[in-house]
């Protein structure tokens, strides 16, 4: 394998036991798929980056979950732009992902550091009846408990997520859904996490993300669904961009995690969040 240096950093948290735990692996050249795999599995967390080359302001990044690679992670990109700025210094990162390139803008505040990054042109679609219907029943949750306010879509900033709106905080804070049906539903319809959400305030958003095709239960800080959210909400007219909502996610799990979203009139959304290392 390739020699490189592996960093393990908590993301959208200012203490190392809250947000998204990610690998970060930066070297001079990527390793074979093989290998990125086998270091993502025995990390264990639920993305791991591999980052090339070590230096210069433009880098190719790959995102492996412990059970196969993904096409973007939101909070592994956070964390990536943290551990490039701590070896690297601060700046602005242009990330060449598979979906295309991410601008990171890394700073150092006097909490630490923290990473802004730009995702990709955002889109969304209604989830079908036969999706909605499947989820639901693999949720065992019933349509009646929904947000009719924020209709089921299926939304995309860099990957897709199934988004579903609930009414009340209990129905959200109550998660116990069957992990084998809702992994085969999300690999047939190629969806990486589903976004589930309560709407507490107008721009406050309480989040859970179940990953089971990462071979996790719940993320506890998802950035990329983070930024489909965004992007759903301006281009549904849902809020009025531009703004900034705040995504509270991870709290049920005991990692407390803070996403702060602004959402441009046009364009990538950008999320924010600080990232400590583990």
């Amino acid at each position: 394998m390739s020699p490189g240096s592996l960093y393990r950093i908590a993301a959208f948290t200012d203490t190392p036991t809250g947000g998204n735990p990610a690998g970060v692996w930066i070297g001079d050249e990527l390793p074979t798929d093989a290998e990125m795999q086998r270091v993502a599995t025995d990390v264990g967390f639920s993305e791991t980056a591999f980052v090339a080359p070590t230096t210069g302001a433009d880098r190719v990044v790959r995102y492996f979950s412990p059970e196969a690679e993904v096409p973007f992670c939101g909070h592994a990109t956070i964390a990536t732009g943290v551990a490039l700025g701590n070896t690297s210094g601060d700046g602005t990162y242009r990330l060449s992902t598979s979906v295309g390139v991410v601008p990171v803008t890394v700073r150092a505040t006097p909490g630490g550091r923290e990473a802004s990054l730009t995702s990709v042109t955002p889109r969304h679609r209604p989830a079908s009846p036969s999706l909605l219907a499947e989820a639901l029943d693999a949720l065992r949750w019933s349509a009646e408990e929904l947000d009719a306010t924020i209709p089921p879509v299926l939304a995309y900033a860099g990957a897709w997520h199934l988004v579903l709106a609930v009414g009340s905080a209990r129905r959200l804070a109550h998660l116990e859904y069957d992990f084998p049906a809702l992994k085969r539903l999300m690999l047939r319809y190629e969806i990486t996490t589903l976004q589930l959400i309560w709407r507490e305030e107008e721009t406050v958003f309480h989040s859970r993300n179940p990953f089971p095709v990462g071979g996790v239960v719940e993320d506890p800080a998802t950035g990329a669904a983070a930024a489909a959210l965004g992007g759903y909400l301006r281009d549904a007219r849902l809020i009025d961009a531009p703004c900034t909502i705040h995504i509270r996610q991870g709290d049920a799990m005991g990692r407390p995690s803070r996403l702060v979203v602004d959402i441009p009139a046009t364009g990538g959304i950008v999320v924010t969040g600080a990232a400590v290392t583990m």
